[in-house]
């Protein structure tokens, strides 16, 4: 006898001697009424099919999007993004590749679907295998959310905040006059934090001159913003952990709110002696895959802040793993998001339900875009906008949307495009 038949038999026993007991004299027990929302669950559900999109939205982007529907035959679906920088096509076979795990399952089951797509794959998963299940997952989380009639941030205990979830947009200007600007623009829209990064690129023992120049941009930042704005800086793993090191000291007094992958993240060791040197708050995660990845950075104490982005850490199911395991280290968790705005939103619903939470990036300015609009083309709502410092949460069921398909064909996929490559003056290769 396995032990799924074991424990089967187990519970129907159990259930029977319940029933028995508790029936009446002379009477049947009665099954006990169901709440209405559980009621109306189908008995049975299936996903028959998917379709996979992928967006060339910029001749030139690195980041044509990657987009997944699930199909059911109780005609609910479900949409997820699974985005991978440099990578879209390699993504797009790996959702192909997955069928076997999701056609033909109960999408409710959505623990089970993930824990098969990723402990079934033998080699642990990196970023395609790990994009490919976020984008799957977070259909997932859509479909379940529409058949019971809930947003995702619900189901997941949220809202934690009614006024939506803090972001900040991504600071686009260098000079005082400009800096001054922004922070005018940012105080008419409530907008309270920006990100920015450091010039250049360096060498793993840095001159003077070019350290200087980092700390001086970051200071221009404070003196431009003000004391109110909170203030993140990515070093996007450019600094060995001496320079950085030097940097994080230089500029405590500013009171950033984070400093950003200060080296390579998946140097554990070399990120927590930075963290040691320094006060000033360090944060990583975008690159990391599973929620296991974060364990040894969370045991080690090594970081204040992670940011793990829904489209590559494995869906919602994944991140919202990261917040629990964050929060019981005393971590907090600030989620990146460059990408489309399918994974922004599905990131916004986790946001809302953990405690842990402080601010949600966008890689967007305050002024709309481009990018901006054919986002509202396709989803008919101004998506990832702020109002008065706060993304607004979707009060529809699942992840609070529908696409037009007919909208996104006008930008078909034109390949995978490579991510910035950078060399230093000696024609080795930098790290950006």
């Amino acid at each position: 006898m396995n032990r799924r038949d074991f424990f089967g038999g187990a519970l129907m026993a159990g259930a029977a001697a319940t029933a028995s007991r508790a029936a009446p004299l002379g009477g049947c027990a009665c099954r006990p009424a169901l709440a209405p929302a559980i009621a109306a669950v189908p008995e049975r559900i299936r996903i028959t099919g998917a379709k996979t999109f992928g967006v060339t939205w910029e001749e030139d982007s690195d980041r044509p999007y990657v987009f997944i529907k699930l199909e059911t035959d109780q005609g609910v679906v479900g949409w997820g993004e699974a985005t991978l920088e440099g990578k879209a096509g390699a993504v797009l076979q790996t959702i192909d590749d997955l069928k076997e795990f999701y056609i033909g399952q109960d999408p409710m089951r959505v623990e089970h679907i993930w824990q098969g797509m990723y402990v079934h794959a033998f080699y642990r998963a990196g970023p395609i295998l790990g994009s490919a299940i976020a984008g799957i997952d977070q259909a997932l989380w859509d479909i379940r959310g529409k058949v019971l009639g809930q947003p995702v941030y619900r189901l997941l205990g949220g809202p934690v905040d009614s006024r939506g979830v803090r972001g900040y947009y991504h600071a686009r200007a260098r000079t005082p006059e400009e800096l001054a600007a922004l922070r005018e623009s940012a105080e008419d829209l409530g907008v309270t934090a920006f990100k920015s990064g450091i010039p250049g690129y360096y060498e793993w023992i840095e001159t003077n001159a070019s350290i200087n120049e980092a700390v001086r941009r970051i200071e221009i930042l404070r003196e431009g913003l003000g004391d109110n704005i909170d203030i993140g800086v990515d070093f996007h793993a450019k600094t060995s952990p001496t320079v950085a090191s030097i940097i994080c000291k230089e500029v405590e007094p500013l009171n950033l709110m984070f400093i950003e992958e200060p080296c390579p993240p998946e140097n554990y060791k070399a990120m927590a002696r930075i963290a040691r040197r320094t006060t000033t708050p360090i944060a990583t995660g975008e690159r990391l895959v599973a929620h296991y990845s974060t364990q040894q950075l969370l045991e080690d104490g090594t970081v204040d802040i992670l940011q793990c982005d829904i489209n590559h850490v494995g869906g919602v199911t994944a991140l919202w793993k990261v917040g629990a395991m964050a929060e019981a280290s005393g971590c907090f968790m600030a989620p990146h998001a460059c990408e489309g705005p399918i994974g922004g939103i599905a990131t916004l619903h986790v946001d809302a339900a953990m405690p842990n939470f402080i601010v949600q990036e966008i890689c967007s300015g305050v002024e709309p875009t481009f990018k901006e609009r054919l986002w509202e083309d396709w989803l008919g709502f101004p998506a990832m906008r702020m109002a008065n410092g706060y993304f607004p949460l979707p009060d529809k069921p699942g992840l609070g949307f529908e696409i037009d398909e007919a909208a996104l064909a006008k930008h078909p996929f034109k390949g995978t495009k490579s991510m910035s490559r950078v060399w230093h003056e000696d024609g080795s290769v930098a790290a950006w």
